[in-house]
């Protein structure tokens, strides 16, 4: 029998302090509730709150019964973060406390909807910073406790690849997906089940972060990726060459940490006056050979798996240069590509709403003593997560 919970029965009231009363629990500033002790119900199809706070952004998403996307509220903390050239986890999390109340009650007012619509909550469980992670996991656990509502907490992950079919719900199966971002970049085959099979990884840096690293080295402004992208469209790619590595024949594994150390020695071999006059084919070429490598090896992929169609999501699946490689590859070899919509590949919510509504609608439920877990292992085909109770399944 499901442990008893708290049903809420939210009160309206204006936009100002909770007053509190007998028997009665609040929850952000905008409504009331009165508690009754009734046992926690089956998952009703509805409306989902998704909610994203594993590194720097905090983010809260509604998504319709039908999957489509009715708010997607992002807080960005580049601002916090901006002077120390890369995210410092004790200020995130803090900002995190700051925000995510606001931020939620934001993607309700957007949708158009009030607290008692909602039928379920996801949220991010890791991989990610762990005092970030806690924060959205404990935030979520509030609201499903006192609204009496099922919570899956899903991977970061997973999140990322159910991103490209937000917008493209008919992209098929079986696929190829490269995520590719500051913390991750892995290859993978997803079945037609559903589950996701480990192709390739990478040994050293993500992409992203080597993209971050270059930026740091060229004196570019944090956040590195979009700051390399923006100034290499002044460059040559071709007036400076960098290494691009491969690995052994057939590898689908990645490694930048040969680029990243080959930038950093050519500019301490040139003057100061060099570096910054030549700074833009520095980043076009320092691009060219991350984008490249990612672009040959998720085609690689796709041939060695026998699938026919490639989806690339993640932060890195923003750049520019990278989408407009994969796009005439794609067309080239007559292969059906998802890339994202912009808003959806950095860390937002809707996909973790996305990914949520799956492991819903696959009677999935995480226990109110889950937690938040920074090194999660990527568990696929809607097992194996350890916010889920009485469940095994095969992690990558």
């Amino acid at each position: 029998m499901a442990p008893a919970a708290t049903r809420a029965v939210l009160l309206g009231l204006p936009q100002t302090d909770a007053v509190f009363i007998d028997s009665c629990r609040v929850i952000g500033k905008d409504f009331m509730m009165t508690t009754v002790e009734q046992p926690t119900s089956a998952w009703v199809p509805g409306p989902i709150l998704g909610i994203e706070t594993s590194c720097d952004e905090t983010a809260a998403s509604v998504l319709a019964i039908d999957g489509a996307v009715l708010s997607n509220m992002i807080s960005s903390q580049h601002a916090v973060h901006q002077r120390f050239g890369g995210v410092v986890p004790e200020l995130a999390s803090r900002a995190h406390i700051e925000s995510i109340e606001h931020v939620s009650a934001a993607a309700l007012q957007q949708a158009g909807l009030v607290w008692t619509d909602l039928t379920g909550i996801a949220v991010t469980q890791g991989p990610g910073l762990a005092g970030a992670l806690l924060v959205g996991v404990n935030y979520a656990k509030a609201l499903a406790y006192a609204l009496n509502i099922p919570l899956v907490g899903v991977s970061h992950l997973e999140g990322h690849i159910a991103s490209a079919w937000l917008q493209d719900p008919a992209f098929p199966l079986p696929s190829v997906v490269l995520v590719v971002s500051g913390g991750h970049t892995h290859l993978y085959y997803k079945e037609p089940s559903g589950h996701c099979r480990l192709l390739g990884a990478t040994r050293d840096d993500a992409a992203g972060e080597a993209f971050d690293k270059g930026a740091q080295l060229l004196g570019l402004e944090y956040p590195g990726g979009p700051a390399i992208d923006r100034l290499a469209r002044q460059g040559n790619p071709e007036a400076i060459a960098f290494p691009r590595s491969y690995l052994k024949k057939g590898s689908l594994d990645f490694s930048f940490s040969g680029v990243k150390t080959a930038l950093l020695y050519r500019l301490q071999a040139m003057p100061e006056h060099s570096r910054t006059a030549r700074a833009a084919d520095f980043a076009a070429g320092y691009q060219e050979a991350i984008v490249t490598v990612l672009v040959d090896k998720a085609f690689a992929a796709v041939r060695s798996s026998g699938a026919h169609a490639l989806a690339v999501v993640g932060g890195v699946s923003a750049n520019s240069r990278l989408r407009a490689l994969l796009q005439q590859r794609a067309a080239s070899e007559d292969l059906r590509l998802s890339l994202p919509p912009l808003a959806y590949c950095t860390d937002n919510a809707a996909m973790i709403a996305a990914a949520g509504s799956q492991a819903l609608r696959a009677g999935l439920r995480a226990p109110m003593d889950f937690d938040a877990n920074a090194s999660l292992a990527c568990s696929f085909g809607l097992s194996g997560l350890s916010g889920f109770s009485g469940l095994s399944g095969s992690s990558c």
